[in-house]
């Protein structure tokens, strides 16, 4: 049985609590340690509102921003193989509102109204919106593979210019915000032909920060342009990202063609491919990693939290009893940056954990800072105690629970049909090349090698490793790359390689210098015919011995 607390009085914590799963640990350290501390602090009014018992139980999410006509709601029909109710495709506008895309057993659509007031599903607290956002807010349920997984968050086309401001009704940004602190991987979209980053779209992508980790970039219908202008719109594109997303590490992007018909320029097709099955493998892992991301949004939420509260604490402090507090109120404001920099030092606080300093001064406008609470250091403790101690454990079990009972991959709808067959990416190329031919493949090139061979002065039939050293460093390889090619092609061991042997090392050169990786272990395909293990011959021969 797992439990996340210190094995003392028969497995139980001094409250008498056991713990089946990471889910229950992770909501019970919230509600007992994170939310007082919350709660007394006005966390809610500024931050962030409450978790509730479905923001720990539900699947993976998956978020899709982008300009209008990218590709969003395609890129959804696409991973789940079948149109889903809501959904409108065009080159206008289409998606005026989000769609929550989840897993049901009968198809339909719960309206957003409905959806805040369902304990089950994660999204209560977005009541706070209003019913300007709750009337382009569904929910759209079906019975599909995919969505028993994980969940796809399909958002409106970003627009350019007043129309984004002011005809939403809700602030759009501000609601991205709450599904980007919430969900497991964050989409940008972009059109080959619309690489502009508009003020709006700026925006959007800001309201991220702190979540850069969960950002993924696909440049979508890159089939549409050749070679030569891919590069240019990529590196274009590269630009346009280093100016909103400030990181020094350039985002993850991925190029390719995401919807069922045929590519109009075929000449990138095997780097489409290489790249939708590396976002792929990206979407898939989420599962396996859900329960490590909740942990880690509840520290980083933990961090949060205990700045917030010295914030607060601090203000309280410098209030005076009775005169002047409305003075002293907007010079605490104006002095905020200065504060920070006291809470820095006082505290050993990183400057990364601060909120935004103008919209905290904005914020605090509104408030009378003589009603804030004292800092009450036992509930810091209380924090500090479950991020010192109580997460380590919580890591632990994890990887117990990982290993007993492994949380199944996405798979279904386009998952499908990209790993087996011979549509598989990668099948009948590099070291997989020739499994399903009669022959052996190196034949096909033995007699150019075989010439090479005879000039390296064979022995009894065989090269040694000298010789062959100096014509496998022709192909400038390093020496790992070349130790490794050896080691697969001595297929005796003998230090030494007989002509099959060396067109063998010649043919992994090759698949190495097409870009290509070598495998651990020599397929039976590439074994050589005279290093083959002959069953029928070898019975034959022992029959003719006797």
């Amino acid at each position: 049985m797992f439990s996340w607390v210190k094995q003392e009085q028969g497995g139980r914590n001094k409250e008498g609590e056991m713990y089946q799963t990471v889910t229950e640990g992770l909501l019970s350290l919230y509600t007992r340690k994170l939310l007082p501390l919350e709660e007394t602090y006005l966390f809610h009014d500024f931050h962030s509102p409450a978790l509730e018992a479905a923001d720990f139980q539900s699947k993976p999410m998956v978020l899709l921003v982008g300009q209008y006509s990218t590709g969003k709601t395609t890129f959804i029909r696409y991973l789940l193989e079948q149109d889903f109710p809501g959904m409108r495709i065009g080159p206008e506008p289409t998606t005026d509102g989000f769609i929550a895309v989840m897993h049901g057993e009968n198809e339909g659509v719960i309206p957003g109204n409905a959806l805040v007031v369902d304990p089950k599903k994660p999204f209560r607290k977005l009541n706070s919106f209003g019913n300007s956002f709750l009337n382009r807010f569904i929910c759209s349920q079906m019975p599909n593979q995919v969505l028993q997984s994980i969940s796809v968050i399909d958002t409106p086309g970003i627009l350019s210019g007043e129309k984004q401001r002011i005809s939403r009704g809700y602030d759009f940004a501000e609601v991205l915000r709450w599904f980007g602190e919430r969900v497991d991987r964050i989409i940008l979209l972009f059109d080959a032909h619309k690489l502009d980053i508009s003020d709006e779209f700026s925006e959007a992508i800001r309201a991220f920060k702190g979540q850069d980790d969960k950002i993924r970039v696909v440049l979508n219908k890159a089939d549409q342009v050749d070679t030569q202008q891919l590069m240019r719109v990529y590196g274009a594109l590269m630009w346009s990202l280093g100016k909103v997303i400030n990181t020094p590490e350039v985002a993850r992007v991925y190029l390719g063609s995401f919807w069922a018909k045929p590519l109009q320029n075929s000449e990138n097709r095997r780097l489409f491919e290489a790249e939708t099955q590396d976002l792929f493998r990206d979407i898939q892992s989420l599962p396996r990693n859900a329960a490590l991301r909740k942990l880690n949004d509840l520290i980083k939420r933990a961090r949060l939290a205990k700045v917030h509260a010295y914030i607060i604490s601090y203000l309280k402090k410098e209030m005076p009893s009775l005169f002047g507090r409305e003075k002293k109120k907007e010079e605490l404001i104006l002095r905020l940056p200065e504060i920070y920099t006291i809470l820095q030092r006082e505290h050993h606080i990183s400057p990364g954990d601060f909120p935004n300093v103008a919209k905290m001064q904005d914020q605090l406008q509104h408030y009378d800072f003589s009603k804030f609470p004292s800092l009450k250091m036992k509930l810091i403790e209380s924090v500090d105690k479950m991020l010192a101690t109580k997460i380590a454990v919580l890591m632990a079990m994890i990887r117990e629970e990982e290993s007993k009972q492994p949380p199944p991959m996405v798979s279904g709808g386009a998952f499908e049909g990209s790993q087996d067959g011979p549509f598989g990416h990668g099948y009948g190329e590099g070291i997989s090349a020739g499994a399903d031919a009669e022959d052996w493949i190196v034949s096909r090139d033995k007699h150019r090698y075989d010439e090479i061979f005879y000039t390296l002065m064979p022995v009894n039939g065989k090269i040694t490793g000298v010789n062959a050293k100096k014509e496998m460093m022709n192909s400038r390889l390093p020496n790992t790359v070349l130790g490794k090619i050896w080691k697969l092609a001595d297929c005796d061991k003998d230090g030494m390689l007989d002509d099959e042997e060396f067109a063998l090392a010649q043919h992994l050169i090759k698949v190495k210098l097409e870009g290509y990786e070598l495998p651990s272990e020599l397929p039976d395909h590439l074994v050589p015919p005279a290093h083959r293990k002959n069953i029928t011959a070898d019975i034959l021969y022992n029959h003719d011995e006797d």
